[in-house]
Parts: structure tokens; C-alpha cells; sequence
């Protein structure tokens, strides 16, 4: 009788997930594990009631964070802080996406081969996904097979160094690898150093240093994330340590980042601690956001398309504390927030001609939201 409950039970839960699935986008939260985080939550958003429906949550690593999905949107990929793995080092995960539900299964999962993975991302292609170890200060590749499972890390990469803020800046610190459109390069922001560094990525899975390879930051910035144009010809790092967003052309053939300017974050009245965070397009790549805590706000600029300038349209409060990570929703109506330290996701209404941002009223409770990724 207990089997027959449950299998009613689960059937219906199935159901329910497949309808919400059906009429509202899917949204993946990675948490720290704090505050009675359950681990990674699948999310169902309703856009027309602005509303979350939990349907399920994965639990089996700690502090599963940052999430990617590859380009076939069938499998995401999650960097844990510890893993089920006994190297004593932080690990990847790979789910498979149910396509009528958004549920996740569990397919596999690798060494991130360092300490304190802050970021996961895939490449264009599909060929591989990249993990960016902040504590160790290293990358590494992994392989993605047919099934969308991980293969061992085909190439790990040590950084060497230190920047001039003593407290942060004491070795390399990488924080996040963004690839180029076409998957050729890949930019791996290192916090630690000040640098951006630039790799050729083969088709073997090894990276070689681009023919220019690196861009220096301003000493003591601190580039965190990195955010290409849509139209691949420039891109915008989020420096953590000065609340700036510099501004680069991008040589679409050797993968070389030529600085253009820097843009404060801050109104010029706020004088308290912050840190810049994440960052992020409009859909239309008319806009740029990003995420300041401390001052709890998304700043948005306008970007000239032509020459890369950027000009400050204002800032909006993210409704929480600690914007760790937010997103801009796939039809630019919506932008997304994770609050970490008040444990709440809250939906801002975008406003596609100006790309200012609103308000909603509308939150979801999940502890220590770190980043969040759509279907």
C-alpha cells in the first residue's frame, strides 16, 4: 500500500512539474550550503504572475554554485565546492535536463582539480566545459562527451602571481573563463593578479597562450566577470575591488583585448564598502547591467554598439543584500536577482526602450542563493 502511495505520489509530482514546465519558464538556483540550503532548486518562473514554484531540489556536493548550460539545453553543469569526490578539491557535476519537466538527473561527475570552484561555463561548440578555481588559482577543461557527461580534464592550467591589494590580492585568484563566440579563445578573469588572460583553445582540449595573452587591469581592480558584446566586438569586465566596468575591443582574429575606457559603478554620493559582482546584456545587447553589493544595486548603462562607450542610464536596488549573481530572462522583460545574505531571489520589471528596471513586489525565499541560470 506504502509503494502504491508513493508511486501515485511521485507520478503526480511529475505531472505538476510537467505542466509547469509547459506553461512558465524553468530557472536553476546554485546555493551555498548555509541556512538550510537544500543544494541546486529547479524552479518554475510564471511570468504573467511574476511567481516560483519549487519542483525539485538536488542535493549530494556542498555549496553546488555556479551553473552552466550547454548549447543543446539538455545537460547543466555545476561547480560544487566539495563534491562526493575524496581529492580534498572542489568538483563538476553533470545533470541531464528532463525536456518535458526541467528535472535534473545526475549523469556524472570530475575533480575541478583545484580549491573553491566560483564558476562554470561551456563552450559554444559543446566541446568542452570550463571550471575557474578562485582559492587555487587555476582553470581546468573537461571534454563533454555524447551523452553530456564529463570526461577527465583534458587540460588544467596553473596561474602565478599576486596584485597589490594585500588582503585579496595575495596570489592568483581565478574567478571566472568566458569563451568568444566562435569558441576559438577563451578569457579568464583572474582576480588575484589583475589580469585577464587570453588562451587558443585546440580542438584537443589543451590551451595554448593567444599571440597576445593577456590584458593587464588597472592595479589593484580586481577583473572578476567578464561579458562579451553580442556583436563580438567588444567586451566588459566587472572589477570587484574598485566598483568599475572596463571597457575592451576585442580583435575577433587573435583574440587580443584593447582597453577603451573605465565606467564607476557607484553614484558619486555613495561612500561606503562595495564590491562589483556579475554582469550581464540585454538580449538586444542595447543595455549593460551589472551588480553592486553594498550598495545593493544593479547599475545600467547604454552601450553605443558602434564605438563600445558606455553611458550610465542609473541604478536599481536588487531588493536584498549581497547581489551575488542576477540574469536578464531570454525575452529581456525581467531581470532576475540572487541575493545571498537576505536568501532571496526577486524579479525587477525591465523596461525594453529605456532598460530601466523596476521594482515587482515579487520574490522567492531560497537560503544563500549564489547564481541562477534559465531554460
Amino acid at each position: 500500500m506504502r509503494r502504491i502511495v508513493y508511486l501515485c505520489s511521485l507520478i503526480l509530482l511529475t505531472l505538476s512539474a510537467s505542466l509547469h514546465a509547459q506553461t512558465a519558464g524553468i530557472i536553476y538556483a546554485g546555493t551555498n550550503s548555509l541556512r538550510g540550503s537544500k543544494g541546486i532548486y529547479v524552479l518554475s518562473f510564471d511570468k504573467k504572475q511574476m511567481t516560483f514554484t519549487e519542483i525539485q531540489t538536488v542535493g549530494g556536493g556542498e555549496s553546488p554554485n555556479f551553473l552552466a548550460l550547454n548549447i543543446d539545453k539538455k545537460h547543466l553543469y555545476v561547480a560544487c565546492s566539495k563534491g562526493t569526490l575524496s581529492d580534498g578539491k572542489g568538483s563538476v557535476m553533470s545533470f541531464t535536463i528532463d525536456p518535458k519537466t526541467g528535472m535534473l538527473t545526475k549523469l556524472n561527475e570530475q575533480s575541478s582539480e583545484g580549491v573553491g570552484p566560483a564558476h562554470v561555463s561551456v563552450d559554444p561548440k559543446g566541446r568542452f566545459a570550463y571550471v575557474s578555481n578562485y582559492s587555487a588559482g587555476n582553470l581546468a577543461v573537461y571534454p563533454i562527451n555524447q551523452d553530456g557527461s564529463l570526461g577527465k580534464a583534458s587540460d588544467v592550467v596553473q596561474h602565478f602571481g599576486k596584485g597589490i591589494v594585500a588582503s585579496r590580492q595575495e596570489a592568483p585568484h581565478v574567478h571566472s573563463t568566458i569563451p568568444s563566440a566562435d569558441g576559438k579563445f577563451i578569457y579568464v578573469s583572474d582576480l588575484g593578479i589583475d589580469k585577464i588572460m587570453i588562451y587558443e583553445v585546440k580542438e584537443t582540449g589543451k590551451l595554448m597562450p593567444a599571440s597576445t595573452p593577456f590584458v593587464s587591469s588597472m592595479p589593484g581592480s580586481g577583473p572578476r566577470h567578464l561579458a562579451i558584446h553580442p556583436n563580438g566586438n567588444f567586451a566588459y569586465s566587472a572589477e570587484e575591488l574598485t566598483s568599475t566596468v572596463a571597457s575592451y575591443s576585442v580583435n575577433k582574429a587573435t583574440g587580443e583585448l584593447v582597453p577603451l575606457a573605465r565606467a564607476e559603478m557607484l553614484p558619486d554620493d555613495f561612500t561606503s564598502r562595495n564590491s562589483a559582482a556579475d554582469i550581464h546584456f540585454s538580449p538586444d545587447g542595447k543595455f549593460l547591467y551589472a551588480s553592486n553589493r553594498g550598495h545593493e544595486s544593479l547599475v545600467i548603462y547604454k552601450v553605443n554598439r558602434k564605438n563600445g562607450r558606455l553611458e550610465l542610464v542609473g541604478h536599481e536596488n536588487t531588493g536584498g543584500r549581497h547581489p551575488r549573481n542576477f540574469m536578464i530572462d531570454k525575452n529581456g522583460e525581467f531581470a532576475l536577482v540572487a541575493n545571498r545574505e537576505t536568501d532571496n531571489i526577486v524579479v525587477l520589471k525591465r523596461n525594453k526602450k529605456t532598460g530601466k528596471l523596476s521594482p515587482t513586489g515579487k520574490q522567492t525565499i531560497i537560503p544563500a542563493v549564489i547564481a541562477l541560470q534559465q531554460l
